[in-house]
């Protein structure tokens, strides 16, 4: 018999969905993957609204491969922006993140015509998703660049991050030169401006996560940031990501409802799941 066990949720909402949106635009926008999904809860106002960045090593990965994050989010009253970013080897940093930055921006504008609040916008992704996510929230020039602060991200919830790169590590993303390394490390950007952070990673995954994500987790705590950093049980790089795609009892899921409701009005009530 499986135990049953406790979970925080909101009120099962209805989801809308708002697809394919451009977020840049003009005659050298990207037509595929500079767009993002939009998943609300139907009906509702004044929700927090998380940005979802997919992983894939800079390389490969599609929104549409997420679209769960976004309807399990909403049905939990959490609109979700599921976004697409230019990759390499076509385009190399900064231009991940600048993406990143610019969906974030068209969220930050245009979200309240759809019942979400600007002033309650989270950040999330795993693997180069958790990367670019953590790198949104710790190196101001990319919010700058659209007219934005890193005041206007209410937390980061990286999961499974690269945090730190070496020079000449990974020249089809980065490329050989030492200051986009060093550019392209949150951990480079801590600061004492940076939102709270919550830092998920799996207990079995890819050498180096652990200690990056206990490293980001110093850092904030050394600038007194809000920090949480989690190790999820019985999960892989790759398992850490689809289990919060298939369910929304799964620890990580339920990590980050939380964080949102602690940092929103987003209210949860414990609940009982088989």
């Amino acid at each position: 018999m499986t135990k049953r066990l406790p979970r925080q949720t909101a009120a099962p909402f209805e989801v809308e969905r708002l697809l394919d949106i451009a977020y840049s635009e003009g005659k050298d926008a990207d037509p595929v993957k500079q767009k993002l999904d939009l998943f609300v809860p139907k009906g509702q106002k004044g929700f927090p609204v998380m940005l979802f960045v997919h992983g894939g090593a800079w390389t490969s990965g599609d929104r549409k491969i997420y679209s769960n994050v976004g309807r399990i989010f909403a049905k939990n009253g959490v609109g979700t922006a599921v976004i697409s970013y230019r990759l390499s080897p076509k385009v190399q940093h900064p231009t991940h993140i600048q993406d990143v930055a610019r969906a974030f921006a068209w969220v930050h504008k245009n979200i309240a015509k759809h019942g979400g609040r600007p002033d309650r916008l989270f950040v999330t992704g795993q693997s180069a998703g958790g990367h670019l996510a953590a790198l949104l929230a710790t190196n101001e020039i990319y919010l700058k660049a659209e007219g934005l602060r890193l005041s206007d991200i209410r937390g980061a919830m990286p999961i499974s991050g690269i945090y730190t790169f070496r020079p000449g590590g990974m020249p089809q993303v980065i490329g050989t030169e030492p200051k986009a390394a060093e550019s392209a490390s949150p951990l480079n950007h801590v600061t004492k401006n940076v939102p709270p952070f919550l830092i998920l990673y799996a207990d079995k995954d890819f050498p180096g996560c652990d200690t990056m994500s206990k490293a980001l987790f110093e850092a904030l705590k050394k600038n007194a940031i809000e920090a949480t950093c989690t190790e999820i049980k019985d999960r892989t790089h790759i398992s850490i990501m689809l289990s919060i795609l298939m369910n929304e009892t799964d620890p990580s899921t339920q990590a980050l409802l939380e964080f949102i409701a602690k940092h929103s009005e987003l209210k949860l009530t414990k609940t009982i799941s088989d």
